[in-house]
């Protein structure tokens, strides 16, 4: 639980590091208190030892943005549930201006949404909608607490799941789609990211897959598949680029590299 705190903060610095940036994607108020100096001290860390640390920011910035449009993009007009499933340390209840009506779950691990509640009790600022939190262990039954909440699987949601598959074995993946895919009502949009299975068994890859295990994150699941991964579930899919998505907001920012299938951004409407 300590390394899933950590992996959470570690991502809110790098939140706050982007809303810097003179050229930044998006602006996150809430990233620096959420991280803390936890969070600080390991994106710190990891800008040392990281030899490719400038990409990973840059995905990691550009991953927020293309889900904050997909969110509140024509494909998700009339949608008023919204789910985080691994909510983290995400702050997209308070930094975006959701239409009248709006319900957004985040369902996390208790620890995790204890310390977040603790610091965002401390803020002046407030929701912009209607925010839930969910106490609860995506590998277990998680189901029956959402729906207690509120959540209505008669009408249309969004589903962001966001840096959380690849830490999962295929069966965990597999179960979370099958309980996702229940929920989703046709027309309902699902966006997430996922790594290709030629990456987690590239040679080049062995050594920083070992060091995230010993960290207690590593990364467990991969495919070449995606649109089969989800069409089995009952989804039409796009697959995009992540390269090409950042092109779209800033070419100089993000040249487009040779085309690769190393990761995907997956954005997927319930049948």
């Amino acid at each position: 639980m300590a390394a899933v705190v950590g992996s959470a903060r570690w991502v809110a610095a790098q939140r706050a590091r982007e809303s810097e940036r003179t050229d930044r994607l998006f602006f996150d108020p809430l990233a620096p208190v959420l991280s803390g100096q936890e969070g600080m001290a390991a994106l710190q860390l990891s800008e040392k030892y990281n030899p490719r640390h400038e990409d990973t920011a840059n995905y990691i910035a550009l991953r927020t943005r293309f889900f904050d449009d997909v969110a509140q993009g024509d494909g998700t007009v009339g949608i008023r549930q919204i789910v985080l499933p691994a909510a983290g340390m995400d702050a997209r209840a308070y930094r975006i201006s959701w239409p009248d009506g709006t319900t957004l779950y985040e369902i996390d691990h208790p620890e995790l949404l204890a310390a977040k509640e603790e610091i965002l009790q401390a803020q002046p600022r407030a929701p912009k909608c209607r925010r839930i939190t969910i106490d609860a262990d995506l590998t277990q039954d998680w189901v029956h607490r959402l729906v207690d909440s509120g959540f209505n699987s008669n009408e249309r949601s969004t589903w962001l799941i966001e840096g959380l598959f690849y830490y999962l074995d295929e069966s965990a993946v597999n179960r979370i789609l099958v309980d996702v895919s229940r929920l989703a009502a046709p027309g309902s949009v699902l966006v997430t990211d996922l790594v290709s299975r030629s990456l987690l068994t590239s040679p080049w890859m062995q050594q920083g897959l070992k060091a995230m295990e010993e960290q207690g994150m590593g990364w467990r699941f991969g495919t070449d598949d995606p649109l089969g991964l989800f069409a089995v579930h009952g989804w039409d899919v796009a697959i995009k680029n992540p390269d090409e998505e950042g092109a779209k907001y800033d070419s100089q920012r993000f040249p487009v590299q040779p085309r690769s299938s190393w990761s995907f951004f997956v954005v997927a409407r319930r049948i």
